[in-house]
């Protein structure tokens, strides 16, 4: 793992993106499925499972039976063959996600898997294997893949739920918002490296059709710089996480778009908590805005870059004020 790699892969975002925009454009990834699916199982572990939960959320709303499981679970569903199984896995080579799929090895249930490294294990015996097409990422860090399943997981909802969408031009929105942020990070990172850079580490909230973005904005703070961070749900945060408030210095990354936004904020206020809204206006935040931030699909695939770049800063050793502390 290294920071100046890692900072190099997330510039490396929306030249990737645009590309599986192309690709998308040019096929279908997923047109070897097989019909007659009935349910959804998801299997992966960190930033794989983030992403899944939420296309698991989306396909259930649409009216499919969709899951998404820690591969580390003992107990699962049982094969069928009415079931995809879908084992996640970005270096293909997850031993949960392996072990997992044991279960389904008797062939009784559909098994595709979306990796970013064709032929690594997970694709042995997957009816259909999936390409993420995020590139080498030689930083070691899972931040272009982990942008490119949540677009192939979009792909895959489409897919099976017959409703037409136009994922290539989401991707292009997508990657242009996040060139927006890159191009103007020496704009706003050093203020939000001052606003954040507490002792007791970074919150981060989503509502729950995002939660991926608050889980892997809060890993990325934990993987790279190897500071405390923690995500919780927006509408949830009133049940967990309110308390912290009172006894910590309490930094936060909001993602706005929870009906149950003010609740929190109203909290926050009060207390003198710190908080950074990344894509929209909220009262009583420092507000960060980016090109087709009023779209919530063009958010979940570009938001949590916000995150990525406070870590590969602070992993840096950057000060707030641009320059390395060591």
């Amino acid at each position: 793992m290294n920071p100046d790699l890692f900072l190099a892969d997330i510039e490396a975002k929306p030249a990737a993106l645009s590309a599986l925009a192309d690709s998308l454009s040019a096929g279908d990834p997923f047109d070897g499925l097989p019909e007659g699916i009935r349910r959804v199982v998801f299997l992966g572990m960190g930033s794989s499972r983030y992403a899944a939960g939420v296309a698991a959320l989306r396909l259930r709303a649409a009216g499919v039976d969709a899951v998404a499981e820690y591969a580390s679970a003992s107990l699962g569903h049982p094969p069928a063959e009415d079931t995809l199984v879908v084992a996640v896995s970005a270096t293909g080579g997850s031993r949960e996600t392996l072990d997992a799929l044991e279960r389904y090895a008797d062939g009784k249930a559909r098994t595709l898997a979306l990796t970013n490294v064709p032929g690594s294990p997970v694709t042995r015996g997957a009816g259909l294997v999936v390409d993420m097409a995020a590139g080498e990422e030689r930083g070691g860090v899972a931040c272009r893949t982990f942008q490119h399943t949540l677009a192939l997981l979009l792909a895959l909802s489409s897919r099976l739920t017959g409703v037409s969408a136009d994922v290539p031009g989401l991707l292009r929105r997508a990657a242009d918002a996040t060139a927006d942020l890159l191009d103007r990070r020496d704009a706003w990172l050093p203020e939000a490296l001052e606003l954040l850079d507490g002792p007791h580490g970074v919150y981060a909230i989503a509502p729950a059709e995002r939660l991926s973005s608050a889980e892997q904005s809060a890993l990325m703070v934990r993987e790279g710089p190897r500071r405390p961070a923690t995500a919780c749900e927006t509408g949830d945060w009133a049940h967990v996480d309110v308390y912290l408030t009172k006894t910590l210095d309490y930094r936060a990354i909001l993602f706005p778009g929870s009906r149950y936004d003010e609740q929190a904020m109203d909290w926050a206020r009060r207390r003198g908590s710190a908080v950074l809204a990344v894509g929209g206006e909220v009262d009583g935040a420092s507000v960060l805005r980016y090109a087709g931030d009023t779209d919530p699909d063009v958010a979940l695939l570009t938001e949590p870059l916000v995150a990525e770049l406070l870590a590969a800063a602070w992993w840096a050793g950057v000060s707030p004020s641009g320059g390395r502390t060591s």
